[in-house]
């Protein structure tokens, strides 16, 4: 009775780690759509508010980690258990970064507002966006579910992604060519684009995770890439 007591405690405990996943992954979404709202309407109070928001987001991956650890020592787990848990942090630290760079992208539109950027190249932004929400709506629903195959189709859409964005690079790059009164706004929109180019890596690594939980492995294949790896500049301010 009293193992069955303590296999039931382990379970809730792995439902309980993997609903605060759940949470902060809804809360990374959200951020990311702000962001985007904010810099398409030049709304410096959304923008604000995602800054603010961070902190939600950093406070839930401090409860993953807790969780985590307390697991990992009262618990001991093993095979299946183990990856669920190990993965539970990585998924953790990658949403926590792909919040960063929403609000990274918020305190560049703040300042954008007091430009005017070219609207095509915000267009671009927005459609980059657009494609990481995606992504990422769909990466936390193969999450939730389970779903390998889900999870798979995200990795391989990480391609589409880095194709938009190396258009959009070489388009600001062009603006700034042709009119250096773009430049300080274009140098702005390079920054963000990159800010959401990067999250997208990050969904793509969440793909993996979700496989390697239930298979013990990532996928095989090596991920597809567009060419944006040309235009790598590391960590985003």
């Amino acid at each position: 009775m009293a193992g069955e007591h303590t296999l039931k405690r382990f379970d809730e405990e792995l439902e309980r780690l993997s609903a605060t996943i759940s949470e902060m992954g809804g809360l990374a979404e959200s951020q990311l759509a702000q962001c985007l709202v904010a810099l398409h309407e030049r709304d410096t109070e959304v923008a604000e508010k995602v800054i603010v928001d961070d902190a939600r987001v950093d406070a839930l991956d401090e409860a993953v980690q807790e969780q985590t650890v307390k697991l990992l020592a009262l618990r001991q787990p093993m095979a299946v258990d183990l990856r669920v848990i190990l993965s539970s942090i990585k998924i953790a630290a990658a949403l926590e970064r792909i919040a960063d760079y929403a609000k990274n992208t918020a305190k560049r539109t703040i300042v954008l507002t007091q430009s005017t950027p070219p609207t095509a190249a915000v267009a671009g932004i927005e459609r980059l966006g657009r494609l990481v929400r995606a992504a990422l709506k769909d990466v936390l629903d193969a999450f939730a579910q389970g779903d390998v195959a889900k999870a798979h189709a995200v990795w391989e859409r990480d391609e589409e992604i880095d194709q938009v964005y190396t258009g959009l690079f070489r388009e600001l790059l062009t603006y700034m060519m042709e009119d250096p009164r773009t430049i300080t706004a274009c140098t702005h929109l390079l920054f963000v684009a990159k800010n959401i180019e990067r999250a997208g890596d990050h969904v793509t690594n969440i793909a993996e995770l979700v496989s390697f939980r239930s298979t013990g492995r990532g996928f095989d294949e090596v991920r597809p890439k567009g060419s944006a790896a040309m235009y790598a500049t590391g960590s985003t301010p």
